[in-house]
This record gives C-alpha cells, sequence and structure tokens, in this order.
C-alpha cells in the first residue's frame, strides 16, 4: 500500500483535490478550497523574488474563498494579512479568518454585486494610501495568481493518462482555469476549456441581465478582471440561479458530493458537453464545499427543478443571449464588447 504522507502544513492537506467519477466520462476535481493552490503560487512567487518579505502585510478583496486560502496561505509563510471582505462573506469564514490573525474589513449588506465589488476596491485604495508598505495582492489581475495551478495540471495528467480532456470550471477571476489550461495544454493543445458564468457578469457580456437570486460570487463579476484571457475558453454556459441550484442539489443527492454552487453549475454544463463529446473525459473543477451555502440552497432542496428536464439555449451571438441557460461556441475568441449597441465579434477588450 502506499505510504500516507505526513504534511508539515495544513495547506498541503488542503490543496489536495479528491477525483471523483460522475459518469464514464465526467470526472469531478473536489476541493475543500480551490484557490490555495493560487495563494501558495502567488506568495513563493513572491517571496522568492524579493516583492515581498516574511513578516509584511498583505492585503486582498474577496467574496470568500481566496480570503480563507490567502490567509492560511500567510499562517504558512510567516506573512501578515488584511482582507477587504465582501458582504456575503458568513460569519463562520468570517471566524476562520480572525482566528488564523486576518483583520477583516466587511462591506456592509447590498443586494448589488457592482456596488459590493466598487466599495471593496475602494477601502483597499484607502489601506495602501495610508501604508505604503502594504503588499496588495490583486487576485483579479495579477498573473501571479495563475502559476499554483501548474501543479494541478500535473496531478490531472497523472490521474487520467492519455485521456483528451475538457475542463468545465465557473471563470471567476479566470486565475483557475486559465492557469489550469495553460499547462494543460502545454502538453495537449486540444484540451478544451468550458467556462461558466452567471447572468449580470460583465466578463462575457450578460450584464444587461439581472438574477435576483444570485448568489454565485466567485462565477462572474460586475467589474473586468484582467486575469480572465478569453481567448483561452472554447465554449462558455451562462445559468441563472434556479439552474445551478438544481444541479448542486442533485449533485448531492445523486452522488453524495456536498459542494458549492459553483461546482453545481459546471457539473450540470458537464453533463450537456459530456453527451455531446463522448470520446473527452471531462473535468468538473469542485472549486469549494457547500458550507456558505446551507441556507440559500441546501434547505430548499424540495424546491431544487430536476435537472433530467433542464437544457440549454444555443446561441451563435451575444444577441441572443437569454435566461435561463445559454451557450455558445467561443472557439477561443477574444472579448465581445458593445458597439452601437450591440456587439461584434472582431472588437477585443
Amino acid at each position: 500500500m502506499p505510504e500516507t504522507p505526513v504534511h508539515e502544513h495544513i495547506t498541503d492537506a488542503v490543496k489536495t483535490p479528491a477525483l471523483v467519477r460522475l459518469a464514464p466520462n465526467v470526472v469531478l476535481v473536489r476541493f475543500e478550497t480551490l484557490k490555495v493552490y493560487a495563494a501558495l503560487g502567488a506568495l513563493r512567487h513572491l517571496l522568492d523574488t524579493g516583492v515581498i518579505r516574511p513578516g509584511q502585510t498583505v492585503v486582498d478583496s474577496s467574496s470568500g474563498i481566496y480570503a480563507l486560502a490567502l490567509a492560511m496561505a500567510c499562517h504558512r509563510y510567516d506573512l501578515r494579512c488584511r482582507i477587504v471582505a465582501s458582504t456575503t462573506v458568513d460569519a463562520a469564514t468570517r471566524a476562520q479568518l480572525e482566528i488564523l490573525g486576518a483583520i477583516v474589513d466587511q462591506m456592509p449588506p447590498s443586494d448589488d454585486l457592482r456596488l459590493d465589488q466598487n466599495r471593496r476596491v475602494a477601502r483597499v485604495r484607502e489601506l495602501l494610501a495610508g501604508d505604503p508598505d502594504l503588499h496588495w495582492m490583486r487576485q483579479y489581475h495579477d498573473p501571479v495568481h495563475h502559476l499554483g495551478y501548474a501543479e494541478l495540471a500535473e496531478l490531472l495528467r497523472q490521474a487520467l493518462p492519455g485521456a483528451r480532456m475538457t475542463v468545465v470550471g465557473s471563470v471567476g477571476t479566470g486565475a483557475s482555469t486559465g492557469g489550469l489550461i495553460r499547462s494543460l495544454r502545454r502538453h495537449d493543445s486540444r484540451v478544451r476549456l468550458v467556462g461558466v458564468q452567471p447572468f449580470g457578469s460583465v466578463t462575457f457580456g450578460s450584464e444587461r441581465f439581472t438574477d435576483p437570486d444570485a448568489i454565485i460570487a466567485g462565477i462572474g463579476s460586475a467589474i473586468p478582471f484582467d486575469n480572465v484571457h478569453h481567448d483561452l475558453y472554447d465554449q462558455v454556459h451562462w445559468l441563472d440561479f434556479q439552474h445551478a441550484m438544481a444541479a448542486t442539489v442533485a449533485l448531492m443527492r445523486d452522488h453524495a458530493v456536498f459542494a458549492g454552487l459553483s461546482t453545481g453549475a459546471a457539473h450540470l454544463v458537464a453533463a450537456w458537453e459530456a453527451a455531446r463529446a463522448p470520446g473527452d473525459t471531462h473535468v468538473v473543477i469542485g472549486a469549494d464545499t457547500g458550507h456558505r451555502y446551507t441556507e440559500r440552497v441546501f434547505t430548499r432542496h424540495r424546491e431544487a427543478l430536476d435537472p433530467a428536464d433542464l437544457a440549454p439555449l444555443v446561441i451563435d451571438g451575444l444577441d441572443d443571449l437569454a435566461p435561463p441557460w445559454s451557450t455558445m461556441a467561443w472557439a477561443r475568441r477574444g472579448a465581445w464588447v458593445p458597439v452601437q449597441g450591440r456587439r461584434r465579434k472582431d472588437a477585443v477588450l
């Protein structure tokens, strides 16, 4: 039997995912918190290159799982941590951050994701102006957050040797899907990347829609992120809260996997994609557990739709985008931007 490793720090244990086969050609990569890869890789690089030093304070904005990952990585590398937290950060996460020694500045309650994000950025800038020694991690914009996912890519290559892969994951900051796919494509350029977005996100052009129930802060954004490289994505899916909830509850019911909304959304998308490409192994990125969605999702499980009844509207352009679920071949092109009220394919952000 292989030896069970004894880890020197909890981050080594937490970053290692469980791989679970959900269907013959669908594998879930389930994390306690995916962004430990991003935080560890970023801090290692910044320390090694002398950008930051042990004992220094790093600061960033987060809606939840990156905050905890960064605080844990700071604990490991003897760094101080300050988090400007979204209104969506729950009491359990905040308590963990505070016990780990992080200073937490949490935004006031708001149903407006853009307002919440703008408030967080303004607060970070205020802190930087008051203390020039702070290092802003800029998880949304600094490409250093892509580096840690090379290790995950190697893990997948070893676990799925010879498989032609399609990676399905929420877009969010762009770091996890972007860093992972770049590393995988160094060995096989055919690896497909399927991105998942909520309606209302500016990242892939759905900002004209609103989804009042949406609490999927880690999937989309109300402001542009430099770490999202649109030309890495082969296909994009937009889902509303009800569809994500249906698949998240089904993942628990059918596979006993307790995971977050972004994982459920990716699971629904992967099932649809896998039926159309049975020869590919579809790798579903499960970013976190379901604990922070207990009240809004799992206690409402009787309300959940049946995923077997759900299918997307297949569109050719963003003018045809419509809730509750749409999908489009992005074909590794740049971002579409508005041109006189419409969007054109050759306009790149």
